[in-house]
């Protein structure tokens, strides 16, 4: 009878002590659900600016993970180092986000030179007296062959669904380009609002964005000396590590407390010269404020 009486005390103050105890595993558990969304929604915007919208983030951090895992084993097959092989692991780790930003941006540069012929046929296109979702899906086959696939895309889900907005959103998602939001949201409020002014106004943005490519252009072939000092300053200290860590005594070296000390203080100091030098010679990008 002692032992039921104390159990029922214990249930009734754990009943009692819940609503403080339970919100806080709640909110922890909330906050662990809001990091991990961040970081899944960073990696969904990554590919999206390189053209890869169609994978999941998940797939990103699984080729994060085996780049990380497989070059920590071949650092460790050569050199037979720990930290030679953590810093090789961390440094792919990073190796899918730098190639699809550079992608990226690759992608802006090529694209950049496009949108000023893309203006110039939607303009012949209404012109002609085709309607703006006509307009829009014959750039499958007139368009610059870099962008067809997205405006053919645009075609067979006007087909499929006959719904402009969403087919729109779609194309302006498959882009991702700042320009390219410029002119969906140009043609997404002349159908809905109507108006006779969406030809000057098309001509008008293809004169802005020649213009503004023409600019950039002459500024960055300018400015890539600074960008390639950048690069060239941050790896060639690492590539002579990576040869003196061929040789036994070298990785032993490397793998006492003072080479520890030695790579963790040159990561640093690659690292915050490299950023700076990048933030010295880089152009602002355009926004995507309509995405």
């Amino acid at each position: 009878m002692t032992a039921l009486l104390g159990v029922v005390l214990g249930t009734g103050l754990l009943l009692a002590m819940s609503p403080w105890l339970w919100p806080r595993d709640t909110q922890i558990r909330q906050g662990r659900d809001a990091k991990s969304g961040a970081i899944s929604r960073h990696a969904a915007v990554v590919l999206e600016a390189a053209g890869y919208a169609h994978i999941a983030p998940r797939v990103l951090v699984v080729a994060m993970a085996a780049c990380s895992a497989l070059a920590a084993a071949m650092a460790w097959l050569a050199t037979s180092s720990a930290p030679l092989a953590a810093l090789g692991g961390g440094a792919a780790a990073l190796a899918p986000i730098v190639w699809l930003r550079s992608r990226a941006a690759r992608l802006v540069r090529q694209r950049r030179a496009l949108w000023p012929d893309v203006c110039d046929l939607l303009v012949g296109s209404v012109r002609a007296g085709l309607s703006l979702p006509d307009a829009v899906a014959v750039l499958g086959e007139s368009a610059p062959s870099a962008l067809r696939p997205a405006f053919g895309q645009f075609d067979r889900d006007m087909r499929a669904s006959g719904h402009f907005p969403s087919s729109i959103d779609r194309l302006k998602q498959t882009l991702a380009d700042p320009m390219a939001d410029r002119i969906v949201e140009t043609l997404r409020m002349a159908r809905e609002v109507g108006g006779t002014e969406l030809v000057a106004v098309l001509r008008a943005l293809s004169a802005s964005i020649r213009s503004d490519a023409s600019v950039r252009g002459e500024v960055e072939s300018r400015q890539s000396w600074t960008r390639g000092a950048a690069v060239l300053g941050a790896v060639a200290p690492w590539i002579v590590l990576g040869m003196l860590s061929l040789r036994p005594e070298g990785a032993e070296a490397y793998s006492s407390p003072m080479g520890l000390t030695l790579i963790v203080v040159g990561v640093v100091v690659s690292f915050v010269s490299y950023r700076v030098m990048l933030r010295i010679g880089r152009l602002p990008e355009p926004r995507r404020w309509f995405a």
